[in-house]
């Protein structure tokens, strides 16, 4: 971001140089965080106080003159602070971040075993550190913000390099998404949408927003006790509460350090201390941090119609996996209007954005939503839209042998008959289903004999026992009622037959086969077996069945040549 020379710099530069200094000579390797905090805080004192003292310069800076006037008012206000300039020369804007961040630590210090063995890691990774805290300096100042304004301490805005080195793109094998990783469930209760068009726990303003709602919800839960409430964020609420209530039942302490917990939780804190120790004293580990601004990276630029991210990104002239950083949330090509509402641009690219899409004409989007009428294969509904079935497989990730259920939302081109942006509704609820594709299944009846349980019953048809069940709405280990109608499901065209048994039986048993009811007409039906004197496997022979197909056509002829598993 380009900043503008003004007179005040020479008289922050030297109310800082003293301040400077002194820095310099306590942050050493041996000083603690105390001491680097205090420097810290009387740094930020100092440049506002020096800036405060110089007069504003009567003109303001003239600023992005390519934009509109009238649009460029709207694009620099602050993301963070609704009404406000982005004034690129206030007084805060000459303290580094790093800075600002170390004057607002307020959580207890842990120093142990393990906190070392953190320290340890990351300073043997010096190339990692620097790709993290790169990444971290995009996002940074959004959320020391967020936490500032709550008045929360400072650590906090350390968590994303915990949780994911501040990957937006981050999934852990659980299933947490973003960089503060929340997990589907909790996203959705902190109002963090996941929908085939996007998932908010990606998005940066939203995710920073509802992980700090979350903290402050635990640390209220805790008693104000931020230790607990970060073992909480990581461990879950649940076992945390059953943690502290066995130890006050045991009569034990309830700190952090006190309560038994997995490993991962035990190590949790100590990662977060490392982290801290780090950016409080960089030059005891031998890490260089990036220089990071003290104003916003980006702005958040509005948009009334949908928009390609291809398109998106060539007007605010970005490569488009530097737009995706920016704009993470965006599960599809395409950016909806009625659902986002908002890009998020780097300071600079937001002004040549404004003013691309002012002298745009062109079409802004070529994909839009399409709800399926009727379940359908995925053929089908490629012919219908006007594409083919593995482009349409590719963008809506349909998987192999499945039939997209009727209600679906898939993302389709453009047409002149499908050109309407997408409705809000449909942006924030959109969904798809998929059922197998499996030949229609045709239900039929058996009559169940005396003794007969679930288990002989599949036996005997070579059924499935825990599907029999399943469609009988019984255990596994259920007993029929003697002449009880026992359903099943058959394929289109297949037959069914029962297995003789090898030896001797329970005459019951020998009985089992001998009859059944059609469940429409009442009449017995006699089954006809094409393997009626094929050895079956065993020894076994199968003979003829009476079942009937309940379907309301009267009873009719089923047989098998092969049994159904």
């Amino acid at each position: 971001m380009h900043r503008h020379p003004n007179p005040t710099r020479l008289t922050l530069i030297a109310a800082l140089l003293p301040l400077v200094l002194a820095a310099c000579a306590t942050n050493k390797p041996q000083a603690d965080n105390q001491e680097a905090r205090a420097v810290a805080q009387q740094t930020v004192q100092a440049v506002e106080a020096a800036a405060s003292a110089v007069p504003s310069p009567a003109t303001p800076v003239a600023r992005a003159a390519t934009a509109p006037e009238e649009k460029l008012d709207v694009l620099l206000e602050d993301n963070l602070n609704p009404g406000e300039k982005v004034d690129l020369d206030a007084p805060k804007t000459h303290v580094d971040l790093w800075t600002r961040m170390r004057a607002g630590m307020a959580m207890p210090e842990l120093d142990n075993d393990l906190v070392r063995k953190a320290e340890g890691w990351y300073s043997s990774r010096p190339d990692y550190v620097a790709r993290m805290t790169g990444r971290g300096s995009l996002y940074l100042y959004h959320v020391v913000e967020e936490v500032q304004k709550r008045g929360m301490p400072m650590e906090l805005a350390l968590l994303p390099f915990v949780e994911s080195a501040f990957r937006n793109d981050a999934q852990s094998s659980a299933k947490a998404v973003g960089m503060w990783q929340f997990m589907p469930a909790t996203g959705r209760d902190f109002d963090l949408k996941q929908n085939i068009f996007r998932d908010d726990r990606r998005d940066v303003l939203a995710s920073t927003k509802a992980a700090l709602d979350y903290l402050q919800r635990l640390n209220k839960m805790f008693d104000g006790d931020w230790q607990l409430a970060l073992a909480a964020y990581n461990w879950g609420q649940g076992n945390v509460s059953k943690a502290v209530a066995r130890n006050q039942k045991a009569g034990l302490p309830i700190d952090y350090d006190s309560l038994r917990m997995p490993d991962e939780t035990r190590y949790y804190l100590p990662k977060l201390q490392a982290v801290k120790n780090i950016l409080m004293r960089p030059e005891a580990f031998g890490i260089e941090l990036p220089a990071v601004a003290n104003h916003p990276y980006f702005l958040s630029v509005n948009i009334d119609r949908d928009m390609d991210v291809a398109r998106a990104a060539q007007l605010a002239e970005l490569d488009e996996e530097t737009f995706r950083q920016f704009n993470p949330s965006m599960n599809k090509p395409v950016i909806l209007a009625a659902s986002s509402g908002q890009l998020l641009l780097p300071y600079d690219n937001a002004s040549t954005f404004v003013a691309n899409l002012e002298k745009y004409r062109g079409p802004l989007a070529s994909w839009t939503a399409w709800v399926v009428p009727r379940t359908m294969k995925p053929a089908d509904a490629a012919r219908q839209v006007g594409m083919n079935e593995t482009g349409l497989r590719e963008i809506n990730r349909i998987p192999a042998r499945m039939l997209v259920t009727k209600g679906s939302t898939l993302l389709v081109p453009r047409t002149a008959e499908r050109d309407r942006d997408v409705s809000e509704h449909l942006a924030d609820n959109a969904s798809i289903g998929f059922a197998p594709d499996v030949p229609p299944m045709r239900r039929v009846t058996l009559k169940a004999n005396k003794g007969d349980t679930v288990a002989s019953v599949a036996r005997r048809y070579r059924l499935g026992t825990t599907q029999l069940a399943q469609w009988n709405r019984v255990s596994t280990k259920a007993t029929f009622k003697p002449g009880q109608q026992v359903v099943a499901y058959v394929r289109e065209g297949q037959q069914l037959a029962a297995v003789e048994p090898s030896s001797a039986t329970s005459k019951s048993s020998s009985r089992s086969t001998k009859s059944a009811k059609s469940a429409t007409s009442g009449k017995v039906t006699k089954v006809a077996s094409s393997a009626a004197n094929k050895p079956a496997k065993g020894g076994a022979k199968t003979r003829s069945a009476k079942v009937a197909a309940s379907e309301g056509k009267g009873a009719r002829t089923v047989a098998t040549k092969t049994a159904l598993r």
